[in-house]
């Protein structure tokens, strides 16, 4: 479903602040794959998700979706192959508008827009419906501005928009950084929940190594732009917080943040158990 071959990226080429950011990168997903990215600071995460949405176009490489080579496409035009959902729970949402309304508009991206009326007595029902399965309560209050929302609120709206049109690949990046312990576990078990009813192509960056190991079925580490450890399957399963750490030490990676190193010592979860 998603196929990245050997791309490069270099920011202000030439100059004193030259950065490779990403170095010959090649990914590749097969559909209803759910892959978590984990890497320090400046190793190449959100440069590759950037890279894929089409932010910036790569240096040297190829991007594919669904078999489709969108690698010269612009960020619009590739927007109908993807879902996004970011760190900030301000992005991605509309906030003067109603929750109805931003429902109404997600669900016309990527499609022709004519002059009918906006949101018919059915659509209503239909988003009303898929925002019940948030299990938030907005069922209640469609009609209410987003945003008068809590971040955790606002953020599981956004993922359900980004993904109310199965999209050929979900981009998730850090979405759940900017909220406290507890609403990010809301939000991740959401975002479970649709990727598997949708068995949506996914990629989560992520900066907390228990979250990495608990979602999804593959695992990549990333370190100074490259890929440097794969894993899959019961392999992925089987791992613990002190197995990333080692490969972090293997790689002599001194940009471990602040929330990595926290977040590998929290103790409230059942990864820490095995740790």
């Amino acid at each position: 479903m998603l196929e990245v071959r050997s791309i490069c990226k270099t920011f202000n080429p030439g100059t004193i602040n030259e950065k490779k950011a990403l170095t010959n990168v090649s990914l590749t997903l097969n559909d209803g794959d759910f892959c978590t990215v984990i890497g320090g600071n400046g190793a190449g995460k959100s440069t590759l998700l950037n890279a894929i949405a089409g932010v910036w176009p790569v240096d040297i490489g190829h991007i594919f979706i669904d078999d489709t080579d969108v690698s010269a496409l612009s960020e619009h035009r590739r927007a109908k192959y993807l879902g996004r959902v970011f760190q900030d729970p301000m992005t991605g949402t509309a906030a003067d508008m109603q929750i109805l309304e931003n429902m109404a508009l997600a669900a016309r991206r990527g499609k022709v827009r004519d002059l009918k009326w906006g949101v018919t007595h059915k659509d209503k029902e239909y988003y009303t419906e898929l925002v019940s399965r948030l299990n938030l309560g907005l069922e209640d209050r469609m009609t209410m501005k987003v945003g008068l929302l809590s971040g955790g609120q606002r953020q599981a709206l956004t993922l359900l928009m980004a993904t109310m049109n199965k999209p050929k690949v979900l981009l998730l990046d850090e979405h759940t950084a900017a909220l406290d312990p507890k609403t990010a576990a809301k939000v991740l078990e959401s975002t479970d929940r649709i990727v598997n009813e949708n068995h949506l192509t996914t990629l989560m960056v992520t900066h907390n190594m228990k979250d990495a190991i608990a979602h999804g079925n593959r695992l990549i580490m990333m370190n100074d732009g490259n890929i440097i450890y794969d894993v899959s399957g019961e392999e992925k399963k089987n791992l613990h917080v002190s197995d990333l750490l080692k490969k972090f030490e293997e790689t002599g990676s001194a940009n471990l943040s602040d929330r990595m190193i926290l977040s590998s010592g929290d103790g409230s979860s059942e990864e820490s158990k095995k740790d």
